[in-house]
């Protein structure tokens, strides 16, 4: 009788399930740089997917050796109530968010302090209505939820459009979707604004209508180098370097500067034998984190994990290494922003997040 096949394991980081391989990056370690800095992740997710990714997975990865203080939950349509006004089923979320938080705000697993916190989702193709769903979100974490994020990233390729459930072309400038943005500043709620870098001269339009909404860049504006971007490189990074420059020049908007290890921006390192160190991905990240350091300055650029889709790539120790290696002749201000505070000002965290624990 001849034994049973092995399983094949699935293929590392492919939309929408991103399957982490945690076997393939344990075979790279590293020695954290820099110990003691204080880290505060403004984007993370928690899911149920073909590789979970909740609490105890991300408690495993703030306790990867780096000092990670706080972290703040970006909604990925997770944990929607089961019944109910569709409307309202997104506030599910947000109440395993919370509770998840309540869990961390007791100690009970060390002084960090996840999902300290939240961006929630809102349909903001309600229009007025919205104004509803954002009250009942803010009812249920009145102490954490901070902004809104309706995902607008969309492209015609199969290849670059990868969301679950991808969102209408040009959302951002549907008349809805606007009226539903005017009321976010009423209740002083951020924009997470996640988009492909072709759609960032509409993001740039809706910055301009809204003056005073603050909004949030999700991975360094989607920068796409895949499909048909792929083979016109050049042109599509020097699209994104415009655009990133531009929004740059709207003060109510920062960047979250991460997602360069994805498939989305073109990365081979994923489909690798051994997982890259950090040296590798400085090199690799480095004109891309320059740039939008350059353009937003280190008060209004903060970095991401975008963990768990971001850990299909590499490790926590090595992502935080990585911007570690890429700030290294950067000031001690500089990196205080970068690694925690900008984060901290952009969701109103407490400001003992950027210090140093004494537990």
């Amino acid at each position: 009788m001849n034994p049973p096949k092995e399983k094949s394991k699935p293929q590392r980081g492919i939309p929408p399930q991103l399957f982490v391989d945690d076997e393939w990056l344990g075979l790279r370690t590293e020695d954290v740089i820099d110990p003691k800095r204080p880290i505060v992740d403004p984007h993370h997710h928690l899911w149920h997917r073909a590789s979970p990714y909740l609490l105890p997975e991300l408690l495993q990865d703030i306790n990867c050796g780096h000092h990670i203080r706080g972290t703040v939950y970006v909604e990925c349509s997770s944990m929607y109530r089961a019944n109910g006004d569709p409307r309202f089923q997104s506030v599910g979320e947000v109440e395993y968010a919370n509770g998840v938080a309540a869990s961390f705000a007791s100690g009970h697993y060390g002084p960090a302090r996840a999902c300290a916190g939240i961006v929630a989702k809102v349909d903001l193709t309600l229009g007025a209505f919205a104004e509803e769903v954002m009250q009942e979100h803010l009812r249920r974490a009145p102490d954490r939820l901070r902004g809104i994020r309706h995902m607008a990233a969309w492209d015609a390729t199969p290849e670059v459009n990868v969301l679950m459930n991808p969102p209408p072309k040009d959302l951002l400038l549907d008349r809805r979707f606007r009226e539903g943005f005017s009321r976010l500043s009423k209740y002083e709620l951020t924009f997470d604004a996640w988009v492909y870098h072709p759609q960032l001269p509409q993001l740039i339009d809706l910055v301009d209508a809204f003056p005073e909404t603050k909004v949030i860049v999700d991975h360094a504006g989607g920068l796409a180098l895949t499909g048909p971007y792929a083979m016109h490189r050049g042109e599509a990074i020097a699209q994104w370097s415009r655009s990133i420059k531009a929004l740059a020049r709207r003060p109510n908007v920062m960047v979250k500067i991460g997602g360069f290890n994805s498939r989305l921006h073109g990365s081979d390192f994923i489909d690798r034998d051994f997982p890259p160190d950090s040296l590798e991905l400085a090199r690799s990240w480095k004109p891309y984190v320059e740039t939008c350091i350059e353009a937003f300055g280190s008060a209004r650029s903060m970095f991401e994990s975008n963990f768990p889709p971001d850990k299909c790539g590499c490790s926590a120790r090595v992502l935080w290494n990585t911007f570690k290696r890429l700030t290294d002749g950067y000031s001690e201000a500089e990196k205080s922003d970068l690694f925690a505070g900008t984060a901290i000002r952009a969701y109103r965290l407490p400001e003992s997040l950027g210090q140093s624990s004494k537990t």
